[in-house]
């Protein structure tokens, strides 16, 4: 519950049309209340105008007054709850709208270390299908809630008023309900909790497999995913009977008790209209409010049912939107003028996770503005964690990282980043245009900048052979461009930046030897200003470098140029016999060209 009133800031800001929702509902249930007494009053006219056998005309001309009040109630309450509804939907889709928006926008600020603990599946499950039961709520569960109460209470009113003994006789029904009522929701909440975790984990094997249909295909493992998706849709068909269950075990008993309340109306009711005691046209009205009162009570079942699962839904939301990160951004942040680009790392301790082992241990370091440096070390050496400190992807445990002498922990983000260009070793392209994907971090770069961006990174000649040229579409995660083609995109988006400090994480690794060859000499004239730094596996991505340092398990090992570290690091000299030496040549010392 007190997740659903936290979801209620998403209302707040059109709580004018709130208020007049709720005016809209109170006014269509007062006519709606109507309607029982101009029926009883109607058939009291007309029992009354026709008397001994013929028709009393001062009696009778009643009738078409009451009949034309009924008739301007029922429409009245009609037209009443036709904008109640679409108002209720209006603030339903206005509240789903802010609801994703504020869950996209808290992703977009959560650290790295979240989403590597997060699964995709289960943040698509609770920004899509979280969000849509809540606006079941509010479009239909919580309207009609209001209006069950407020039309339950109006009537029971009502009904003690016209008789109190009859009227004490039917709402002796209402503990038992309420008891039923509670029962089933204590065992709903979590129960739709379970289905709704159940659905996540089953979008994240549907989702995983959409991400590697080619590895599962090239593994021939089709029918291993399908047994893992049947596991999972199994579970959920298990998790969803649950549901069914509890239903089933409760709905009857909601449904049949309102039943009592009919039969004793008809027993006690009868009694007194043929006692005298209670008149033909009353007992007529009455029963129309008795039938007004069980109305809501036959739907409560379904509005507990709904707001079991809303419950569930806005918890998992909050989840969401109560994570934070390891990297926070203070309020008063600081902003970075244009960087020389100096960087420092100072008794830098890091790791994954609070639990698991140290990446980086005790690194110092100062790279000098418009210095390259490439980082080599075997596989877990740190070399990637040591980059990603330098855009505060991640923070260290211990120690500090400054650029220009600042620390990066105060440092408003956005003006750090957008001066930092990055190609990573796997390079991602958006679902648009080329153009659109090289100026995605220069969203105001003309088209001239873009193609002199594209042919810095040699891939101008390509884009023009295409039918469309730039404006030419790529598939998802850039679909119909080989790896070399993408990864020249991503350099050229990364050039366009203009950025003071570049990094290029095994930048090279998708590129054929040709194209490698081309690109490092261009990226030798680009880079000159900046600051880089280089991951590589292969000597031509490290040998334009001014120094290079050599990782090993997370501490740094050597520092020196190439001719350096062959003469005095036994490990550099076996990394470049082991990884970067091509076939034939390892252990020889030879570069190449």
């Amino acid at each position: 519950m007190k997740s659903l009133v936290r979801y209620g800031r998403f209302l707040w800001p059109d709580r004018w049309m709130l208020l007049l929702m709720f005016a809209l509902l109170i006014g269509g249930t007062g006519l709606g209340l109507a309607v029982p007494a101009l029926t009883g009053s109607m058939v009291g006219a007309v029992k009354t105008a026709w008397t001994h056998g013929q028709w009393q005309s001062s009696a009778w001309r009643q009738v078409p007054w009451l009949a034309a009040g009924l008739l301007a109630a029922a429409a009245g309450s009609g037209l009443l709850g036709f904008a109640r509804g679409y108002l209720t939907e209006w603030l339903a889709q206005r509240s789903m709208f802010r609801a994703r928006d504020a869950i996209f926008g808290h992703l977009q600020e959560q650290s790295f270390d979240y989403f590597d603990q997060a699964e995709t599946g289960q943040l698509l499950s609770r920004a899509t299908g979280d969000v849509e039961t809540l606006r079941r709520l509010v479009s239909r569960g919580g309207p009609s809630a209001l209006a069950a109460l407020l039309q339950f209470v109006g009537t029971a009113v009502i009904l003690l008023r016209v008789d109190a003994v009859l009227a004490l006789l039917i709402l002796a029904i209402a503990p038992f309900f309420v008891w039923t009522v509670l029962a089933m929701s204590q065992r709903m909440r979590p129960a739709s909790w379970a289905v709704q975790q159940q659905l996540a984990d089953l979008t994240t094997v549907l989702q995983e497999d959409l991400a590697a249909v080619r590895v599962v295909r090239a593994f021939a493992r089709r029918d291993h995913e399908e047994e893992r998706f049947a596991a999972q849709n199994e579970a959920y068909l298990e998790r969803s009977m649950d549901v069914a269950r509890i239903q089933a075990r409760y709905q009857p008993l909601l449904s049949q008790l309102p039943t009592l309340g009919t039969v004793l109306l008809l027993g006690v009711g009868g009694l007194e209209v043929l006692s005298g005691h209670l008149s033909f046209s009353m007992f007529v009205a009455f029963n129309a409010y008795v039938l007004m009162l069980l109305g809501p009570l036959r739907m409560v079942g379904m509005v507990v049912n709904l707001g079991a699962q809303a419950a569930a839904s806005a918890e998992r939301i909050f989840e969401i939107l109560d994570a934070t990160g390891q990297v926070t951004q203070p309020e008063h942040a600081i902003r970075l003028p244009r960087l020389r680009g100096q960087v420092r790392l100072e008794g830098v301790w890091a790791r994954y996770g609070d639990n698991g082992g140290w990446a980086l241990e005790d690194i110092n370091l100062t790279v000098q503005p418009g210095e390259r440096v490439a980082l080599v070390g075997m596989t877990g050496a740190g070399k990637s964690t040591l980059v990603q400190l330098v855009p505060r992807f991640y923070d260290p445990v211990e120690g500090r990282v400054l650029i220009d002498g600042q620390d990066l922990r105060p440092i408003y983000l956005h003006t750090l980043r957008s001066q930092i260009g990055l190609v990573l070793q796997e390079p991602f392209l958006f679902s648009a245009s080329i153009e659109d994907n090289i100026r995605y971090g220069r969203p105001q770069a003309s088209a001239a900048e873009v193609e002199a961006a594209a042919r810095a990174a040699h891939i101008a000649d390509f884009i023009e052979t295409l039918p469309r040229g730039y404006q030419t579409v790529v598939g998802e995660r850039g679909v119909g461009l080989s790896g070399g083609q993408k990864q020249r995109v991503a350099i050229a988006r990364a050039l366009l930046l203009d950025p003071r400090i570049l990094i290029l994480d095994d930048a090279t690794s998708s590129v054929d030897a040709e194209n490698e060859y081309r690109i490092r000499h261009a990226l030798q004239t680009l880079m000159h200003g900046r600051t880089t730094f280089i991951i590589a596996h292969r000597l031509a991505g490290v040998m334009f470098a001014d120094r290079i340092v050599v990782l090993e398990g997370g501490r740094i090992a050597a520092i020196g140029t190439h001719a350096e570290l062959l003469q005095c690091s036994s490990l550099y000299a076996r990394i470049c016999e082991l990884q970067l030496a091509p076939a034939g040549s390892a252990g020889h010392g030879e570069v190449p060209a």
